[in-house]
């Protein structure tokens, strides 16, 4: 077939070109190149909705002449030749090393500040304050302020190395904030600290510079603290000695959970369930002396992190010095906290909590498939590369008699729709308060994401090292290493190193060697989206202007002609999955659907007229989302692919 005129329409100008079907779909992407700039591994090119593909043949997209194809992509300079040499690995300095290096670096220890350096790290596993921090700019005006500047500016530089870095600004601001932090000992060195007051007081000090991640639903949004790491827990007090008198309820702001450990105490979770259900004496104005009272605390706000604080260190009045709780405590990888909220609170995050134990099964018995697939394929392929072929009598090796439970390729459902299934399904079940609480869990699962332990006899003394879940820094695939060989970073100082889970699993106390002291919970799995009529209003207005283009705030795209409905549109931005590189993220209509960060979602559909988009009329989709995500430089902790 000879080649035919075909027309393409990008960045609203449109030109003709010479399609030629004889030759790959691939020859006609670099003539739109040499025509428009795109460059190609950048380019999408459109045909009544379908996604132009680059195979050998045209087979299934039948071009016409006088066809016009909408091509997506920024332009960009045609291709030159390289100014300078091809750079080598070995030849590159620190910080061109670290921007194509994934592993995390340290923090160099800076006399006796292990309790700050294994904070900023832990810290480090949560990405919603990695975004948050971004907008604290300006000149600081208050300490506070200069505090979370620092942390930010340490978070940035700690990517531009691959050397451990030296705080040392944020040092400076943080012992200016806190001079406790500032303490010396009797021979002139700055003195060892106590990880928990470190972490609890960064963390009051940034409720008031880090701002709240903007929600269109709140008219005053909170602080990134108050939506993200605080909680609330109601306290009943009920006199043991006086049953006329009322109980008193109270409400109070929640930054951690301690877990009190006792001569008794096993698992962390009963050593919560016995710092929230205690007995305390305190005077009673009705008996007018000091009486027992029954302390019942539950939860009744539940941040999407959640801080458990082991408290080991108790205070020795015979020698006047904090001595360290030895016992050995058990805790969970994964925590179910419904028995720790409010009656009230329980109610609304029950269904939620059992949709994601169903979703969570069936993602396990998906992974299992297609493992058990690729070793079958792995099999086959071996024995089809043999010199000989065996087979026994008495086995059917057709189709039919393969086992009931064997996993076909097309009985493994396809990931990417499969999560947006998920998503529907998970969104169909949270409570509406809930969801309008920026920043608050939807469902009671957590999963263990960092540690802070301790390392010695006492808080005076010892080491403090941090420990953060390979999968919070960076984006895994399923053939990531699972169960006891799951991987972990250990943060001791500038010594970084991966361990497995087995090795976390003994953190767990028992001697003087590293303990659980701070642990790290962060809801279990990506928050679902809250629709938000705001930005649905919003994507409607852009959808009615008819033009295919981007505004500022990246919203994602979709147009089709014929029957083109959302599903559809999904679906193109949900294959761009295979074209994600963890190694040199790019942004994405993909990146956007499936950014962690991202908390509210509005879409919109309009009919445009024949001429507007194509020739003919069609169906112009359009999401807004906020926060945006596509962030440079945020891609590892928000896309898990």
């Amino acid at each position: 077939m000879p080649a035919f005129t075909v027309h393409i329409k990008h960045g609203g100008k449109q030109q003709s070109l010479q399609l030629d079907p004889e030759q790959p779909p691939l020859v006609f992407k670099e003539a739109i190149y040499q025509a428009t700039g795109v460059p190609v591994d950048r380019m999408k090119v459109m045909i009544k909705g379908a996604l132009l593909k680059d195979e050998n043949s045209w087979k299934g997209v039948n071009p016409k002449a006088g066809q016009t194809y909408m091509v997506i992509g920024t332009a960009g300079e045609l291709p030159k030749p390289p100014s300078t040499p091809i750079q080598f690995m070995e030849d590159m300095t620190e910080r061109e090393l670290a921007s194509v290096l994934t592993v995390p670096v340290g923090l160099q220890n800076l006399g006796n500040t292990c309790y700050l350096n294994s904070t900023v790290q832990a810290l480090r596993a949560i990405p919603e304050l990695q975004t948050a921090l971004d907008p604290v700019s300006g000149t600081p005006t208050t300490a506070q302020h200069r505090l979370a500047t620092a942390l930010r500016e340490t978070y940035k530089a700690m990517g531009k190395t691959t050397e451990g870095f030296p705080p040392l600004i944020l040092l400076t601001n943080l012992r200016a904030v806190f001079p406790q932090f500032a303490e010396q000992s009797n021979a002139g060195h700055y003195a060892q600290q106590d990880a928990e007051e470190c972490w609890s007081q960064m963390i009051n000090a940034m409720k008031i510079p880090v701002p709240g991640l903007a929600s269109q639903s709140e008219s005053s949004p909170k602080s990134f603290v108050e939506q993200y790491m605080m909680g609330e827990m109601r306290t009943v007090l009920k006199s043991l000695e006086d049953p006329e008198e009322p109980e008193s309820v109270s409400t109070d702001e929640m930054l951690k959970i301690n877990c009190n450990i006792s001569g008794t105490t096993n698992y962390m979770h009963s050593g919560i369930k016995e710092s929230l259900d205690e007995v305390i004496e305190k005077h009673s104005e009705r008996l007018a002396r000091t009486a027992q009272y029954q302390k019942t605390s539950r939860i009744s706000r539940l941040p999407s992190n959640l801080t458990v604080h082991m408290v080991r260190f108790y205070w020795r009045r015979d020698i006047n010095k904090k001595a360290k709780i030895m016992r050995k405590v058990k805790f969970p990888f994964e925590l179910d906290v419904l028995d720790l909220l409010t009656d009230e609170l329980r109610a609304k995050l029950q269904p939620a909590t059992r949709k994601l134990l169903a979703i969570e099964g069936e993602r396990v018995e998906r992974r299992r498939a297609r493992r058990k697939l690729k070793n079958k394929n792995a099999q086959t392929s071996s024995s089809a590369t043999g010199d000989t072929a065996a087979s026994s009598s008495g086995v059917n090796t057709e189709p039919e008699a393969m086992a009931v439970d064997e996993p076909r390729p097309g009985d493994i459902e396809d990931e990417a729709p499969a999560r947006e299934r998920e998503k529907a399904a998970m969104d169909a079940v949270i409570d509406p308060e809930i969801r309008a609480d920026t920043g608050a869990a939807v469902h009671a699962l957590f999963e263990l994401t960092a540690i802070v332990t301790h390392k010695g006899a006492s808080a005076d003394g010892g080491h403090y090292i941090g420990w953060v879940r390979k999968s919070a820094l960076e984006t895994l695939d399923e053939s990531a290493p699972e169960g006891d060989k799951e991987e972990w970073y250990k943060f001791d100082d500038d010594k970084v190193s991966v361990v497995t889970r087995e090795k976390i699993s003994t953190l767990d106390g028992g001697g003087e060697d590293s303990t659980a002291y701070l642990l790290l919970y962060r809801q279990h799995g990506a928050n679902p989206l809250t629709w938000s009529s705001e930005l649905e209003t919003k994507a409607q207005n852009w959808a009615n202007g008819c033009k295919f283009e981007h505004g500022s705030t990246g919203e994602n795209l979709a147009v089709g002609t014929g029957e083109f409905g959302p599903a559809a549109a999904v679906k193109l931005w949900t294959d761009e999955a295979d074209q994600y590189d963890p190694n040199n993220p790019q942004p994405s209509h993909f990146t956007q659907v499936v950014w962690k960060s991202t908390t509210e979602l509005g879409c919109a559909v309009t009919r445009c007229p024949a001429g507007t988009i194509y020739p003919e009329e069609s169906n112009y989709h359009v999401c807004e989302y906020a926060p945006p995500g596509n962030v440079i430089g945020h891609f590892p902790e928000n896309v898990q692919k």
